[in-house]
């Protein structure tokens, strides 16, 4: 890896991959154009920062992209009725489902890292996200007990059944998916594969905060990312070489909304139907790949401090936590992140 560009402000701690392709360099193109493309998608924007020889191919690219965001929206989002999702959620008891490649693997995924997390990240919580007014619907007062606990009756990831010979999942009846913690994260490693498909071995892609870098800058540079940082939260900047790598960021501050006097985080623990008061204020998890980054930071985000550091270090997770009015200090390394610092 090249030495990092100088910064002109203090200057931040980097993160730099262990392990990286030894064929990434035989692959930079010294002469090659970065050309900025997107857009927006998923109630967010996308963009991808391509290294190109002709930057003329980069409508076509951004037209192969657009066409992979329309399929996973058509598939994975609840605020359109008719996506697959939405009649998954809405189908008989009973139902059985032979699904496409793309929902199964994000389903499967999901499964098991619910599984793993103990239900801190449950994608059938969907549920309990539209009575907290984070669902397609509009909600101007706060849930009652009755309406929590009934949402609660319809959450539990155990209850969907997989046939994963047949690739087919079982709706059991009033479960509702909801892939708004993974989706994202799923939807940068496709637009990456559009990339590389389209002969594309350097680029950067981004949707809602959520990264994949691939290859490196013309100049021999990773593409370089800070991590985010909570607006009440004090830490030290970290940057991040994204070569081969991802790095996805849950937190309470990124999605809110108020009812009355009430600030609601986006962030819902599905194990008490609530939202989360884990104290953790922010998780980022670095990956090598933005589907599994994206879902393993927002069951981390729902941890407490010391379960979210178990978790991490548990599941091998290169992870910085942000950790709300800790006198021990406010930021937690796992042991994987902290082997990457200056690598």
């Amino acid at each position: 890896m090249t030495t990092p560009p100088p910064f002109t402000e203090a200057e931040p701690r980097l993160l730099i991959p262990t392990r990286v392709d030894p064929l990434v360099l035989a692959r930079r193109m010294p002469h090659g154009h970065v050309v900025d493309i997107g857009g927006a998608t998923m109630g967010t924007r996308w963009s991808a920062r391509l290294v190109l020889a002709d930057p003329s191919g980069a409508d076509a690219v951004r037209a192969a992209m657009e066409r992979e965001l329309a399929t996973i929206i058509a598939e994975m989002s609840t605020w359109e009725p008719a996506s697959l999702i939405s009649r998954f959620n809405t189908a008989p008891a009973g139902s059985w489902f032979t699904l496409p490649e793309r929902f199964f693997t994000v389903l499967t995924t999901a499964l098991d890292i619910a599984a793993a997390s103990g239900g801190a990240f449950d994608p059938t919580a969907g549920a309990l996200v539209d009575i907290w007014g984070f669902g397609p619907g509009a909600v101007d007062r706060l849930p009652s007990d009755g309406e929590i606990a009934d949402a609660l009756a319809q959450t539990g990831w155990r209850r969907i059944e997989i046939d994963r010979d047949a690739r087919r999942a079982r709706q059991p009846g009033g479960v509702f998916l909801d892939f708004s913690g993974i989706a994202k994260g799923f939807a940068v490693d496709r637009l990456s594969a559009v990339a590389r498909e389209s002969g594309i071995a350097n680029h950067l892609i981004e949707i809602g905060g959520e990264l994949r870098g691939e290859g490196v800058k013309p100049d021999g540079q990773p593409w370089w990312v800070e991590l985010e940082t909570h607006p009440e939260i004090e830490c030290e900047a970290l940057r991040v070489a994204l070569c081969g790598l991802c790095v996805a960021t849950s937190g309470d501050y990124r999605r809110h909304h108020a009812i009355g006097q009430n600030r609601l985080p986006h962030s819902i623990d599905p194990r008490t139907g609530q939202p989360s008061a884990s104290g953790t204020g922010s998780a980022s998890v670095i990956a090598a790949d933005c589907m599994t980054a994206d879902a393993e930071a927002t069951a981390l985000s729902v941890l407490d401090r010391a379960a979210a550091a178990e978790y991490a270090e548990r599941r091998g997770l290169a992870a910085r936590l942000l950790i709300s009015g800790d006198c021990d200090g406010n930021e937690i390394l796992s042991a994987p992140a902290r082997a990457m610092l200056d690598a």
